[in-house]
């Protein structure tokens, strides 16, 4: 039994309703048969997750039609070499975070990470290598995570070896901005909301108590690279499994694209779950359009039975 924590596709700020996961079909019995029989079939599965299950609890996307971030504003994610450049994208960017930090690190896991969490019991999942920085597998209780574009849970210095819990630092920087808020309808996938000018300029940035370097989330950014150590463990994973499931990801991104290269190049079957198309339609074995949360459930209910 699945219990429905969260509305899956609306959240409400300020009574507004805010739709974050795509206009889809739902699944029809085709598509449930052949998603058991790739799980029935299947004990040593790699999960590979991307924003579109998280758009499920209410964090947007970037890139789904209509409703993902880039259709909503002209925004566009920080980017590493500015960040580590400039003082005043490093500003903007935690006054940001800072207001969104709430938020962001309220959200709760959807039906489908419970669902995940459910396959892993049952020993179907040899890991889950997630694109998200939401921690929402954790959550849901997920043990074997690889999080292959970092987490916003632990903030590291740029210039020595001391690191934060994100939660610490919050009380951190809110003894050294007591005044500063903000009313906001939409946090981005990185966590971060609108401010004024005003706002950002009057915001005072944490800096590393031991060498007073910039602080930095343990996030992939845009235009950085996902450290060798940790490509190398996923590599690992994809050999040591036997099929790979991509749930909720376009596969824009080389990072997570290259997982299923390898897949194809290792003979693995692969599946995937995702509303529109993705990079890797043409690789796939196996491809279903549709909401995760409407089918994910249900199927661990089918191949328990």
């Amino acid at each position: 039994m699945f219990r429905r924590i969260l509305p899956t596709n609306i959240k409400v700020f300020n009574n507004r309703y805010i739709v974050y996961v795509p206009k889809h079909k739902p699944p029809d019995h085709k598509d449930i048969e052949i998603l058991r029989s790739f799980l029935v079939k299947h004990d040593k599965i790699l999960i590979l997750t991307g924003a579109g299950i998280s758009t499920e609890s209410g964090i947007p996307d970037y890139r789904s039609e209509e409703v993902g971030l880039y259709a909503r504003s002209n925004h566009k994610p920080i980017q590493y070499q500015e960040f580590v450049k400039y003082p005043k994208v490093r500003q903007r960017y935690w006054a940001r975070n800072f207001v969104g930090w709430p938020r962001f690190s309220s959200v709760q896991p959807n039906d489908t990470h419970l669902a995940i969490r459910e396959l892993e019991k049952i020993g179907k999942v040899t890991s889950i290598v997630t694109q998200n920085v939401d921690r929402l597998h954790h959550k849901a209780g997920s043990e074997n995570v690889i999080e292959l574009h970092g987490t916003g849970y632990i903030v590291k210095c740029l210039n020595c070896p001391y690191e934060i819990d994100r939660h610490e630092l919050q009380d951190k920087i809110l003894k050294n901005n007591p005044s500063i808020q903000s009313n906001f309808t939409m946090i981005r996938p990185d966590g971060d909301v609108d401010l004024s000018k005003e706002q950002v300029d009057n915001f005072r940035v944490p800096l590393c108590p031991k060498c007073e370097g910039p602080l930095k989330p343990d996030i992939i950014f845009f235009g950085d690279n996902v450290p060798k150590q940790r490509v190398e463990l996923v590599r690992s994973k994809v050999s040591d499994s036997d099929a790979v499931f991509v749930l909720g990801s376009s596969l824009t991104v080389y990072s997570s694209y290259r997982i299923i290269l390898q897949a194809r190049e290792e003979n693995k079957e692969i599946a995937i779950l995702n509303i529109g198309p993705t990079r890797a339609d043409d690789i796939a074995h196996i491809k279903v359009s549709t909401k995760c949360g409407d089918i994910l459930p249900e199927l661990c209910t089918a191949i328990k039975v």
